[in-house]
């Protein structure tokens, strides 16, 4: 079988009817200098403007002048407005989806459009712009030359605390996003799973007004929170466990992979490659394990 290829480019007009096109618009997380050029473009070219909310959508559309058709797309209607956005793209109508704020599909149901529309043989464009986990990423201090994005951690507390266990030894920056009402939970769960010594960096307000980065350990920053209630949105970055001294080959590391199958190792591994080599993943987890490549190899064919 082979692999699929999408050109994002239009072939001469061959008579034939073309089908819409789903475009994925970044948005401003704040100030609204921060929107493309490209993006206004799109978004005034689209047929229709798919919107987590629209409210919030026709806020932006009317300071940009943009006089586009909204309909509503969200988690709590995706199952009958996705195919319908689809069905409609299949006609010919071109679909720009956004969010509130920053790049769609990242931590909303965005993906499952996508994946809706690529099962269509549909054309999917990514219009790039702000985007608050690499924005809160660069300005953090920490290490930049590997990172994991998690967003936002389990609400029940066994879960998140086996999704803490997990990612302890995992190398390089952790990036979550969380709420005002949640951060100190999961900054008091984080101080369960991996101590209070651990180098952590809350970001909120991204590029607007009161923009604020807060660095200092995840003690230091819990009594931050205490004297300073936290307000707005944070994106929550913490060092990866190769920075904090837990490698994955000692206590810790085998406790934190025995948990998971294999399917889920090598998931693992994959991630910190930001989606890289499945081969070189499946190497380590051989390597972690005992194992041959071989077996590892069938194994997960087992699993799937």
């Amino acid at each position: 079988m082979s692999a699929h290829v999408q050109k994002s480019y239009r072939a001469a007009d061959s008579g034939e009817p073309q089908a819409g096109t789903l475009y994925l618009v970044a948005t401003p997380i704040g100030n609204l200098e921060d929107m493309t050029y490209r993006a206004v473009r799109t978004l005034r070219e689209v047929q229709l403007i798919a919107a987590e909310d629209t409210r919030q959508t026709r806020k932006l559309l009317t300071h940009f002048e943009i006089a586009g058709r909204l309909v509503s797309y969200h988690e709590h209607n995706k199952l009958a407005s996705g195919p319908e956005l689809v069905r409609l793209m299949l006609e010919g109508q071109s679909v720009a989806l956004v969010s509130d704020a920053g790049l769609p599909a990242i931590s909303d149901p965005g993906y499952d459009l996508v994946r809706l529309a690529l099962a269509a043989d549909l054309t999917v464009v990514p219009i790039p712009g702000a985007n608050a986990g690499l924005s809160a990423l660069i300005a953090s201090g920490l290490p930049t030359d590997r990172f994991t994005f998690i967003g936002f951690l389990p609400r029940e507390k066994k879960e998140a605390a086996q999704e803490l266990a997990s990612l302890k030894p995992l190398p390089g920056t952790l990036i979550f996003y969380e709420s005002p009402h949640r951060v100190v939970k999961t900054l008091e769960r984080m101080a369960e799973a991996w101590g209070e010594q651990r180098q952590v960096c809350l970001a909120r307000e991204l590029t607007k007004r009161y923009e604020e980065f807060v660095r200092g350990t995840i003690a230091e920053c819990l009594a931050h929170l205490a004297a300073h209630p936290p307000q707005g949105e944070y994106c929550l970055l913490a060092e990866g466990g190769d920075a904090a001294g837990v490698g994955a080959d000692g206590a810790d590391g085998a406790a934190w992979w025995a948990a998971l199958s294999l399917a889920e190792h090598v998931a693992r591994y994959a991630a910190e490659q930001n989606g890289g080599d499945r081969k070189e993943a499946m190497k380590r987890v051989a390597a972690d394990r005992g194992l041959s490549k071989r077996d590892v190899y069938n194994a997960l064919l087992r699993e799937e």
